[in-house]
């Protein structure tokens, strides 16, 4: 069964990350950049028309130390208060259902889990 992949407005981004989303060359994906600590950032990429997300975190010395792909999206949202800011992903695949949901405030963090249903 097909699900949209629902995506939140690059101004509700900008208003509870603090990051404009970009657009990425080449696709209808847009691109998140989210800087944490010195020179290490998370790049969060998301496709609404191919329900994909894809995560890449790269350290201070700019290697990836982290690649998650994804495909099956079906809602993303952005959540802030006065500590924290955070994009929460669900995805739904079959028999599988998960959760990604990557901090950007106070400090960058990923949490991603998929099990079955």
């Amino acid at each position: 069964m097909y699900r949209e992949f629902i995506v939140p407005g690059d101004h509700e981004v900008l208003e509870a990350i603090g990051e404009w989303p970009e657009s990425e060359e080449d696709s209808n994906a847009r691109l998140l950049t989210l800087q944490g600590e010195g020179d290490e950032r998370i790049m969060l990429s998301y496709d609404a028309l191919s329900r994909s997300v894809r995560a890449r975190w790269k350290n201070r010395r700019g290697e990836e130390v982290l690649d998650i792909f994804h495909e099956g999206a079906t809602q993303m949202t952005v959540h802030s208060d006065s500590r924290t800011a955070r994009i929460l992903i669900e995805f739904h695949m079959g028999e599988c259902a998960g959760k990604m949901e990557i901090q950007a405030l106070p400090h960058l963090a990923v949490t991603d889990r998929l099990l079955f249903i």
